[in-house]
């Protein structure tokens, strides 16, 4: 099948689950790999929240191990943000990917999707600015709710913008 006008990757022409996604929406996946027998899939950021209801209720990925961030500054796009999902039942992992601008980095949130989403959103958001649209409590986790910046931001100065050591 196509992907936005090309093929599957060759590496993903035998993985069911990439083969099962394609088939339902075409546009979902924009590239992905195979690498080491661990699937990645770069899926479009409008079709991630859909694509991931599909993965739990059609293809038994019942648990949402992470979601992190990668800042591949100054590299555009300069986001992604990564999913580790699980099929307890087949024993079987998925990586997905999207990417996001630097300006406004923002996705619809999978809390609706996995409960455990929520926390993993807020630690995403806190550190790298992203925000996820429809979570049901987008703020801090980890700093405190005045805290300036995101610190896993590539741009983030080492020290902070709070003080500098001098200041003491």
């Amino acid at each position: 099948g196509t992907v936005g006008g090309k093929m599957l990757p060759d590496t993903l022409q035998d993985v069911p689950i990439a083969r099962a996604i394609e088939d339902w929406d075409s546009d979902a996946i924009q590239d992905g790999k195979l690498d080491r027998e661990e699937t990645t899939l770069i899926i479009a950021s409008e079709r991630l929240a859909a694509t991931c209801r599909r993965l739990k209720t059609e293809h038994q990925f019942e648990r949402l191990c992470g979601v992190t961030a990668v800042d591949r500054f100054p590299a555009a796009p300069r986001f992604e943000v990564v999913y580790q999902l699980h099929s307890i039942k087949r024993n079987e992992r998925l990586r997905l990917k999207c990417r996001l601008p630097g300006e406004n980095p923002e996705i619809e949130s999978v809390a609706g999707v996995w409960r455990t989403a929520d926390w993993y959103e807020r630690e995403v958001f806190d550190l790298f600015g992203v925000k996820f649209r429809g979570h049901p409590n987008l703020r801090r986790i980890l700093l405190p709710s005045e805290w300036e910046g995101h610190p896993l931001r590539k741009d983030f100065p080492v020290h902070g913008y709070k003080y500098s050591y001098r200041d003491e």
